[in-house]
């Protein structure tokens, strides 16, 4: 079964750039893949710009609104996600807390609707 693991973090707690703190976490990340690629459960990933390049879309009474940035004001901003291919959802759990993300802020596992 697909899952959609969608990362969420708060800029003010990730590890800033250059620091020791920083190469842990894309070694926690490396570790990661390492596992998604022993299980076979690839299916891609991508990560996002920052929410400040962001720009939202609604549209009411046939008009366009556009707004800069994220559509809801949190903490927590979707930074990126992992699409898995896992037997079930323990397994899909399992990777989702080895995820660096998941220390510093969460990670949303959701199952794709098959067609």
């Amino acid at each position: 079964m697909r899952y959609m693991l969608l990362l969420y973090h708060d800029d003010q707690l990730f590890p800033k750039p250059g620091t020791a703190e920083e190469g842990q976490l894309y070694q926690g990340y490396a570790r990661f893949h390492e596992e998604v690629q022993k299980i076979g459960a690839t299916g891609g990933s991508e990560r996002l710009r920052p929410p400040s390049d962001a720009t939202t879309v609604r549209v009411r009474k046939g008009k366009r609104v556009t707004t800069d940035g994220p559509f809801a004001e949190t903490k927590e901003q979707l930074a990126g996600y992992y699409l898995l291919d896992c037997k079930d959802l323990d397994e899909a759990l399992e990777l989702a807390a080895i995820l660096p993300s998941a220390q510093y802020g969460s990670v949303e596992v959701r199952p794709i609707f098959e067609m």
